[in-house]
């Protein structure tokens, strides 16, 4: 089974997110 694929870019933009004070909900979402 393959793990839906999330583009490095995309994983850096949500640590970011994250980093700024997102809720990781919010970016889960």
């Amino acid at each position: 089974m393959r793990r839906s694929r999330f583009s490095e870019e995309q994983v850096i933009g949500v640590l970011k997110s994250v980093e700024s004070g997102q809720k990781v909900a919010d970016v889960c979402r």
